[in-house]
């Protein structure tokens, strides 16, 4: 059985801790800033490398880049480095660039916490990015969760991210709205309706006091969904305040009332539209993606690089000038393109 050893051992990096221990692992531990028991602790990472054949970095995310950067000369093929942030692009993204192609790594997000754990919960689950130049490293950490209990969902970092900027990061923001506005969460006459938000209140409030800033300012699509859901509330919040003496039934009413769109007709034929429409942009995408390339031939022949920032520049200009004349959201099309363009160099990057 392999030795597991734990970079960071607050609240989370010990949780996940005694569970591995709890199923007899032999754990390891470095942390400076935190008392490690000293029957696991060692001093030194360098003593954590030497020990240990699985090195779990349980570190705030925007700190991972430098624990990696630590960690590089002291690791091998023999060891696998293993992430576990809310947060998947950017560890991906320095794991990839620190570690490069030899030094097995994993990028993982166990889905519960602290609170989640004190309660005894079961159907525990963890993320991992499994499309990931180090297969076996996959499995092998895969099997390690397995183990002790949780099931592998699947996701790439993008996909991760985005889901967890609906929910994960959704959870935190209107639980800390609630509590920073001082909603009681245990009163006896709260009724049902009320009963499951008190849980998610008391699960952010038991959480590490950093997570919430891991969730929003290191997802890069945490804002969009911000802005969506304070949007909303405010319409809502007009809409309550424009109708006060609304009665049932009437228009006004209708708009206020709470119903589930899953069986509308009308809504299930828009979205199979929509979705027809996200497949021919992906065809136009592929379509580009073509030009790209013959554009990188067309570069390297002549010598050039593949980042020309002046054309950039002038493309985003006119495609937000393009939508602006169209009646879209300059801002909005602008992030678009943007991405477009970032794709379209990493394709440039892989050829060149």
């Amino acid at each position: 059985m392999k030795t597991l050893g734990f970079v960071g051992l607050g609240r989370f990096g010990h949780a996940l801790s005694e569970i591995f221990a709890e199923h007899e692992y032999p754990i390891k531990a470095y942390d400076p800033n935190v008392a490690v028991p000293s029957e696991i602790g060692v001093g030194s990472l360098e003593q954590l490398a030497a020990d240990c054949q699985v090195l779990f970095v349980a570190v705030p995310v925007s700190t991972m880049p430098e624990v990696f950067h630590r960690l590089k000369p002291l690791v091998g093929p023999r060891h696998i480095v293993v992430d576990v942030g809310s947060v998947k692009m950017a560890p991906v993204k320095a794991m990839k660039e620190i570690f490069g192609a030899d030094q097995p790594w994993v990028a993982s997000h166990p889905l519960f916490g602290p609170v989640s754990l004190a309660r005894a919960e079961t159907g525990l689950r963890v993320v991992i990015c499994s499309k990931s130049s180090h297969p076996a490293a996959v499995a092998e950490v895969s099997d390690l969760y397995r183990s002790i209990g949780c099931s592998i969902v699947e996701l790439d970092p993008e996909a991760h991210d985005r889901i967890m900027a609906q929910t994960h990061a959704m959870a935190f923001f209107i639980a800390k709205g609630m509590l920073d506005a001082e909603v009681p969460t245990d009163s006896p006459a709260a009724p049902p309706s009320f009963q499951a938000m008190a849980r998610t209140i008391e699960s952010v409030r038991g959480d590490a006091g950093h997570l919430i800033t891991t969730l929003h300012r290191e997802n890069p699509f945490s804002a969009e969904y911000r802005r969506r859901l304070l949007f909303v509330l405010r319409t809502l919040d007009q809409k309550l305040n424009d109708a006060p003496t609304s009665h049932p039934g009437t228009p006004e009413e209708d708009e206020l009332t709470i119903t589930s769109t899953a069986h509308i007709p009308e809504l299930s034929e828009t979205r199979e539209r929509i979705d027809e429409v996200d497949s021919e942009i992906l065809q136009l995408l592929l379509r580009r993606a073509e030009l790209v390339r013959r554009a990188q031939h067309a570069k390297a022949a002549a010598g050039r690089g593949v980042v020309d920032p002046a054309r950039e520049a002038r493309m985003l200009e006119s495609r937000s000038a393009w939508a602006d004349q169209a009646g879209l959201d300059p801002d909005g099309v602008r992030h678009i393109f943007e991405a477009i363009i970032a794709l379209s160099c990493e394709i440039q990057l892989r050829q060149s």
